[in-house]
């Protein structure tokens, strides 16, 4: 296997360009060196953009937050624009693995693995973030069209997420996140569920609500956030909405969970979720 570590964005476009479809891009490696140690990876050749530090930032503006690609999940968890802003991602990163993956994981890598259980990707999707890509030309995706199933994104081969842009929300939205695993926080998710609402009296006039781990790839859950909004938000809309889980998320059945517990425990945390909120 052949390696290069480019310094620039440019030098790693060259790179991916010259060895279509036969070069993998690693940052923190918490993906992809497992997969080589286990024989996985069908890529001859390894292009390591540690060294690009210019994709490494947190940027306040007036109206968004930027975050570089390769920011690592650690970032995230000591950045205080995060945590003022955006806490929806801060306590998703929290959860994140343990303190040696959240040091080496970045943002970047964890969207691209496109995990349908990603930590970061849920409360990305209840943010209404945008995944800005850099290849040959610069393009912006909404996250929400980022995800096309199991492990796979819009990405070309000639592409790498160059940064994700949140828009700045306001402190009267209310946030949380949970994440169900088998053990604790550091296992996979079992279910994660990522919740923001703004509430007016006792009327919901904005919600959004991203689940993963119930379907081929991280999910908002658009007909239960059209049957909450401008509504109000009464015990018995509580239970409709969680009766209707069932024809929103697709899950599988694995050596984690079943198909009806991950759609029973989706219930539960949305109905925790919204009477916290």
């Amino acid at each position: 296997m052949e390696y290069f570590a480019p310094r620039t964005i440019a030098e790693a476009l060259i790179c991916m360009r010259r060895w279509k479809g036969k070069s993998a891009l690693i940052a923190g490696g918490t993906n992809i060196i497992p997969s080589m140690r286990a024989g996985e990876l069908k890529q001859e050749i390894l292009v390591d953009l540690r060294r690009l530090k210019s994709l490494s930032y947190i940027k306040e503006e007036k109206h968004r937050i930027r975050i570089g690609g390769l920011s690592t999940i650690s970032e995230l968890v000591s950045s205080k624009v995060i945590q003022r802003w955006v806490p929806l991602l801060f306590d998703a990163a929290q959860q994140l693995g343990n303190p040696l993956v959240r040091n080496r994981a970045t943002i970047g890598g964890n969207l691209a693995d496109a995990s349908p259980a990603a930590d970061t990707a849920v409360p990305l999707l209840a943010l209404e973030a945008i995944v800005v890509i850099q290849g040959r030309k610069e393009r912006q995706v909404p996250i929400d069209q980022f995800f096309v199933g199991p492990n796979r994104t819009v990405l070309k081969r000639d592409e790498m997420i160059k940064e994700v842009i949140i828009p700045k929300l306001s402190h009267k939205v209310r946030m949380a996140y949970f994440k169900l695993g088998l053990r604790n926080s550091m296992a996979v998710s079992v279910v994660n569920l990522a919740l923001l609402m703004e509430m007016e009296k006792n009327i919901c006039k904005r919600v959004r609500i991203g689940f993963g781990a119930v379907a081929p790839k991280p999910i908002r859950a658009y007909q239960i956030e059209k049957m909450l909004e401008n509504n109000e938000v009464t015990g018995k809309l509580l239970e409709t909405c969680c009766k209707a889980i069932s024809k929103e998320v697709h899950p599988i059945s694995d050596i984690r969970a079943s198909k009806e517990y991950r759609i029973e425990m989706a219930s539960v945390l949305l109905k925790r979720g919204l009477r916290e909120l």
